[in-house]
């Protein structure tokens, strides 16, 4: 059975208006009367958007800003109406849209707790029975008495977050919000949801971080200028929104270099794609660098070494680890092969061209890419080498003279 549906719904915005109830009534006899006058400015954030999610579903909906993700997200939550089309939710619907979203500013978190319950719908009996769930989610017990306005985004996300959590809502709407909050605490956010899930209750996520999205959500749905421009698996409709370019995966510019040697560029693209394409952690990757030779330089290397954002070098790869280089003057491509052993994250390309005496190139971050995981992997590792395990029964240790056993005699 379906928890959410959307039929043919669009939605207009009039652009600069501003206008109170009076202000509204009196601009449009105006119009009434000047018939001539010129039509407001709109924007249609929606147009004839069609999708349903039932019931135990994670949807994950994809897109640029200004696609019309948030608007969807509203129109579930209740905020906004759509202007044309149906809009259907089932059940009781909790949604984490902008931090501190049913918070007053001088009650305390304690006080909040309360408040932001009962607009969610939540009963005083449910809240106390919640009411230490809640705060352990959150982790904010030394500042529950006191007021929120001295809270820091990231703790009102905390909180806010715990008590849309524990409504335990028929369907969970959940914006990009989650950026705000530390990394362990998105951990457990992410297990939350996935918790909401597997007791049979409806996710809606919007997010731009596309692994936690994959890793959360069977489905998916990507929105362009306003329409749904495909819908289908999570994973596939991911490989297709970055393999269109929405989001860059890697390019290198003109890198000019010194003395014989001009680098010309320096791509980063899947082994079995071509630039441009998405860059997935199961697939290996191809570093390819494009570059002119004016003479013949003896002892000539080249050296390709990626680095993490924290800067720990993770590869190293010269072109003399495979025996001499040996090039006369020309223009030539050359291409590192990576297996797919390094984690889904950021990383940034390092480019070494010259001799033991001297530096042609050097660039530190040449290019830079991102690996996007499909949820298998932990985030905390860098490399995914998969060695093997073995284990096997070992010999009990010998008991020492005189020890007595649980249940036994000595």
């Amino acid at each position: 059975m379906d928890r959410v549906q959307f039929e043919d719904v669009s939605k207009r915005y009039v652009l600069g208006d501003r206008l109170n109830a009076r202000e509204a009534l009196a601009a449009a006899a105006r119009r009434a009367v000047r018939r001539t006058a010129r039509p407001p400015d709109e924007l249609w954030s929606l147009r004839d958007v069609n999708f349903s999610v039932a019931d135990g579903e994670a949807l994950g909906i994809v897109g640029r800003n200004g696609a019309g993700k948030s608007t969807i997200l509203k129109i579930l939550a209740g905020i906004t109406s759509p202007t044309r089309g149906t809009s259907r939710t089932r059940g009781r619907v909790a949604a984490l849209l902008e931090v501190g979203t049913g918070f007053h500013p001088e009650l305390t978190g304690r006080e909040n707790v309360f408040l932001n319950g009962a607009i969610l719908g939540m009963s005083r009996r449910d809240l106390l029975r919640r009411f230490d769930q809640i705060v352990e989610f959150a982790g904010t017990e030394r500042f529950l008495d006191t007021p929120i306005k001295r809270y820091s985004s990231g703790m009102q996300l905390r909180l806010a977050f715990a008590v849309a959590a524990h409504l335990e809502p028929d369907v969970l709407v959940v914006d990009e919000v989650l950026a705000v909050g530390d990394a362990e605490f998105q951990r457990k956010c992410i297990g939350r949801m996935a918790e909401v899930e597997q007791e049979g209750r409806t996710v809606v996520f919007v997010s731009h971080d596309l692994d936690t999205l994959m890793r959360l959500c069977r489905r998916g749905l990507w929105l362009e200028a306003g329409r749904v421009r495909d819908a289908g698996p999570a994973e596939s409709i991911v490989r297709s929104y970055l393999a269109s370019g929405l989001t860059a995966s890697s390019s290198g510019g003109t890198l000019i270099g010194s003395g014989p040697v001009t680098v010309r560029g320096l791509h980063v693209f899947p082994a079995e794609g071509g630039p441009g394409s998405a860059l997935f952690r199961e697939d290996p990757f191809t570093i390819r660098v494009e570059f002119d030779l004016a003479e013949e330089v003896p002892g000539l290397d080249l050296t390709l070494f990626l680095t993490t954002p924290s800067g720990v070098r993770v590869l190293d790869e010269a072109l003399s680890d495979h025996g001499p280089v040996l090039l006369a003057a020309g223009s030539y491509c050359a291409e590192l092969t990576v297996p797919p052993i390094l984690n889904f994250g950021d990383f940034t390309v390092g480019l070494w061209c010259g001799t033991m005496q001297e530096d042609f190139v050097h660039e530190p971050a040449a290019a830079t890419f991102t690996l996007v995981g499909t949820g298998h992997d932990r985030p905390e590792r860098i490399l995914v080498t998969n060695a093997p395990f073995e284990v096997r029964t070992a010999p009990s240790p010998p008991r020492e003279p005189g020890m007595t056993t649980r249940g036994g005699r000595q």
